[in-house]
């Protein structure tokens, strides 16, 4: 299985990070929009791992999760929000992602979450946390003003994610999820 773990937005805020960029999109040639209701934030991407270690990694992220409310005041996860105000084309990957500045509640789980994977035998990719939707794939060029009309998410669900690749692109099926907030 191809595992990751993902702050997953609701429908309804799938839907409006999807609304916010169709503008942009439409102006994309050959550019292919991610389906509204796969949009997420990937904290930590596994790879390829076997079905008998599914049960490590929920208990990895569990534990960071314990250790992420701790850490917070009166050991509850706070209330944290990401606010994706810009369109970012990454011509290397040729993506098209919304972005956000990860407050530090945000960026102190992914942290939690990677420290946890490691100690418990899995080799997350380490690239630093960065928060961003892909909203489109395949796009070579993108105009130089991208309108974007702000989204604000607040972080209810984390994530563990398996990814199929299929000819029409990636599936998401989600294995397990956990509340973030009361």
């Amino acid at each position: 299985m191809r595992l990751f773990f993902a702050l997953w937005p609701s429908a309804a805020l799938q839907a409006a990070l999807a609304s916010a960029a169709r503008a942009t999109l439409v102006d994309l040639e050959g550019a292919r929009a991610v389906p509204s209701e796969q949009l997420h934030v990937t904290l930590a991407f596994l790879g390829v791992v076997a079905p008998e270690r599914l049960e490590a990694a929920q208990s990895a992220a569990s534990e960071a999760l314990e250790a992420y409310a701790l850490a917070s005041a009166g050991g509850q996860p706070p209330g944290v929000r990401l606010g994706f105000e810009r369109l970012e084309h990454w011509r290397r990957a040729q993506v098209l992602c919304a972005t956000a500045t990860a407050p530090p509640a945000a960026r102190s789980l992914a942290a939690a979450l990677r420290h946890a994977l490691l100690r418990a035998g899995f080799t997350p990719d380490l690239k630093p946390f960065r928060a961003h939707v892909t909203l489109a794939r395949h796009v070579r060029r993108a105009p130089a003003e991208q309108p974007f009309h702000a989204v604000i998410w607040p972080l209810e669900c984390l994530a563990l994610v398996e990814s199929e690749t299929r000819p029409e692109g990636s599936l998401y099926s989600i294995r397990s999820s956990w509340t973030l907030s009361a």
